[in-house]
């Protein structure tokens, strides 16, 4: 596929020629990544499952509400990445200064997936995390470099089933370890760690704060938006996104229950994200396990190449390419997979240095969101709003949140969508009068 790579958009947006099959895989596979089923199965296994969790149905709302109410919207624009929206809205500056604030995440996001394909490798190959992450970073980096969104939605065909199967297949094995099917059932409602009362996630503004992080914060994620804007029609977009979410939805609650069902019978972990491949390892023979852990690769492999490939587009497309001014089609390809190489690298670097993966995807979620959210919301569905205000919601929403965790607010998303609303509504009012 990488040979048919001729233009900047068949690189970044497949050419925008995404069909039903190809677009709802895409969606699926690239929202459906580490914090799915290693993160969210580490939380269970650790804490139980409660409210104060958003995982999966936080995420797979979300994708529920971009096929609702934006994909169609987001995909008449015609645009490449998401800061495009930026520059035929509110200039050509405002446009740069998303693309900015936009990168950020999407790194983080990387840097979370890498985290999590390192931690598969080290338990199947038995070594060392740190060298884990970096033989994963090697392979996603080279994996993702040549092909291209659309080489990328065809592998997430072929990914997404091996995820379901793998998943399935490990569902099925540890009912039948702890006694079946009732006796399951029986051991989840009687372990006391399923509770989905707002008393059991503590004040209810932590679990609205909690769940408002994956549902708005990710609405306008750039990962889901690029393959909006890459499917063939604004219906297939649509449909694409709804059917998305109710497949992530559904697989989604499997990690939770074998998590749960693990407690019966495995000991104390070095890591609880280590929980699924250490139920793989004890219960599955060596090719199921394969099996297994090739569903898990699958999963993170179609998430990490998702989030440099966003990354780089933003950089190149919104910022080096319009600078440097280059117009050929085959340099400004070249240029995108450098990015993509750079971002792979700084992924890398932040993966060593974290400690888990639910950690880096919450903050790649929140990180700046509130402002974006905000503008791309009034951007296209109003004619409210100048370069100005726009500008000054993206640098508050951007500033208020980090300011908010660093004075360990308990609410800091909450606090800092709040902040952006405020100033999105002040800038429209000054616009106002200046006009009058």
């Amino acid at each position: 596929i990488s040979r048919r790579i001729a233009a900047e958009d068949d690189y970044h947006v497949a050419g925008r020629r995404l069909g039903p099959l190809l677009a709802t895989f895409s969606i699926f596979a690239t929202w459906f990544g580490a914090e799915t089923v290693i993160g969210s199965a580490g939380e269970a296994f650790a804490n139980g499952v409660s409210l104060g969790s958003a995982e999966p149905f936080g995420y797979g709302l979300c994708l529920v509400l971009m096929g609702l109410f934006l994909a169609r919207p987001l995909w008449n624009r015609g645009m490449t990445t998401l800061a495009d929206l930026y520059r035929t809205r509110f200039g050509i500056g405002v446009e740069r200064l998303a693309a900015i604030l936009l990168i950020p995440a999407s790194v983080l996001w990387a840097a979370a997936q890498i985290r999590a394909f390192g931690t598969v490798v080290s338990l199947v190959g038995e070594m060392p995390i740190d060298v884990a992450v970096s033989v994963a970073a090697l392979f996603v980096i080279a994996y993702t470099t040549f092909g291209g969104l659309l080489a990328d939605a065809y592998t997430d065909v072929i990914q997404g089933i091996v995820l379901a199967i793998g998943l399935l297949f490990l569902l099925v094995v540890t009912v039948g370890h702890v006694g079946g099917t009732g006796a399951a059932i029986a051991a989840i409602a009687d372990s006391g760690r399923i509770n989905l009362t707002p008393q059991a996630a503590g004040p209810w503004y932590l679990t609205l704060e909690a769940w408002a992080i994956p549902v708005i914060g990710s609405l306008t994620a750039t990962e889901v938006v690029s393959r909006v804007i890459a499917a063939r029609s604004g219906e297939v977009a649509r449909r694409a996104s709804l059917s998305a979410g109710a497949i992530y939805i559904a697989l989604g609650l499997i990690p939770l229950a074998v998590a749960q069902l693990a407690t019966q019978f495995i000991g104390p972990l070095p890591e609880a994200e280590s929980v699924l491949p250490a139920v793989a390892r004890e219960l599955l023979p060596p090719l199921a396990f394969a099996v297994f852990a090739g569903g898990l690769v699958s999963a993170i492999l179609s998430t990490v190449d998702s989030t440099l490939l966003v990354a780089s587009g933003l950089l190149t497309h919104n910022l080096i390419v319009p600078l440097t001014r280059i117009t050929d089609e085959r340099r400004k390809v070249w240029i995108a997979r450098g990015g993509v190489v750079g971002f792979g690298i700084l992924a890398y670097v932040l993966a060593l240095n974290t400690s888990g993966v639910l950690a880096l995807v919450e903050q790649a979620s929140a990180l700046g969101s509130t402002g974006i959210v905000v503008t791309v919301l009034f951007g296209l569905f109003t004619t409210l709003g100048s370069p100005r205000s726009a500008a000054a919601t993206l640098v508050v929403g951007l500033v208020s949140y980090v300011g908010g965790v660093v004075a360990g607010l308990d609410t800091p998303f909450l606090a800092s969508l709040a902040l952006s609303l405020l100033t999105w509504g002040l800038g429209c009012t000054l616009d106002a009068q200046a006009s009058s």
